[in-house]
């Protein structure tokens, strides 16, 4: 596995085109009119989550808000600290939103596996369930639960590891609701795109993701649905250079309302100073590994590239 070289900061030039337990519910929660089950917190017991040095060399920490962490929603019980710990990924929640603020996973292609996709979503117990959003804001409508931390993604390793990572991203703590056209076309294509490349590659990378949370996002059934998200990727490529880049897809007219025909969705690669100003999340230190950054740095013009065809992302 090539190890980092911290010393090779990114240009423009530089960048290359991306070649079971059984498991526990609460009894209480099986009974619910909703009948969406609650995963036991003792469940979890023993999950790492994200793990901030995965990448060889290259140690990236999870990058809450700068801001401040009033709203961020640690775990209410079977844990501690800002996130919940998954399966090699964790999810930081947004108190207010009730809904993720970021996700953070590590793939490890080498190890990926492939198993069945299951059908239930869950709450997590160590939250309340007034903390997420269940099955009452997708039902009959045009929303899907949109995986933040993409289910493929972390099922690597072990078979026992593999089988926790699949059914742990089917907690509704890792979900925003996503038109389907979002989560199925678009968005699912960059994902693949890396996992991809993860796997023909025996790579490990670093993904984060999450939604724009802003006062424009539509109100429903009590929720404010997020009108864009983004995603940044780290990777050490072959001759050891630290990469991150930076995507958002989101819709150029806003939403009024979720019943109508919905503009095209587009996808960028964007700055992953653009996702610090506009997110206010701590991805500082990635900044100088990222050319799209680094243009914007020295030339003062914002840096995108729209994303029709997947020979135009660059790393």
């Amino acid at each position: 596995m090539t190890v980092a070289s911290l010393e090779k900061t990114a240009s423009l030039d530089t960048m290359t085109g991306l070649v079971f337990p059984e498991r526990k519910f609460l009894q209480s929660e099986l009974e619910r009119a909703g009948r969406e089950p609650t995963t036991d917190p003792d469940y979890f017991a023993g999950r790492e989550g994200y793990v901030p040095d995965f990448l060889d060399g290259w140690s990236i920490d999870l990058p809450l808000p700068k801001a401040g962490t009033d709203d961020v929603l640690g775990p209410r019980r079977g844990g501690t600290g800002h996130d919940l710990k998954y399966e090699h990924f964790s999810v930081v929640m947004s108190g207010s939103r009730r809904m993720p603020m970021l996700t953070a996973c590590n793939i490890d292609g080498k190890k990926s596996r492939s198993l069945p996709r299951i059908t239930t979503w869950s709450f997590d117990g160590r939250l309340n369930k007034e903390d997420q959003w269940g099955d009452a804001l997708y039902d009959g409508n045009e929303l899907d639960r949109g995986h933040m931390v993409r289910r493929e993604d972390p099922v690597w390793g072990s078979v026992k590891s593999a089988g926790l990572a699949n059914e742990d991203t089917f907690h509704f703590t890792n979900s925003c609701p996503q038109m389907a056209r979002v989560n199925q076309v678009i968005w699912l294509g960059l994902e693949n795109y890396v996992l991809n490349h993860t796997r023909q590659d025996d790579m490990k990378v670093s993904v984060f993701t999450g939604p724009y949370l802003t006062k424009d996002d539509l109100e429903y059934r009590g929720a404010r649905i997020p009108l864009a998200f983004w995603k940044v990727v780290a990777i050490v490529t072959d001759d050891g250079r630290p990469s991150a880049t930076a995507y958002k897809i989101g819709q150029e007219e806003q939403l009024s309302e979720l019943e109508f025909v919905f503009g095209k969705y587009k996808t960028f690669q964007i700055s992953i100073q653009k996702v610090i100003d506009e997110t206010g999340l701590r991805f500082d230190p990635l900044v100088k590994y990222d050319g799209f950054s680094e243009h914007e740095r020295v030339s003062g013009d914002e840096t995108k590239t729209l994303i029709d065809t997947f020979d135009k992302v660059r790393v």
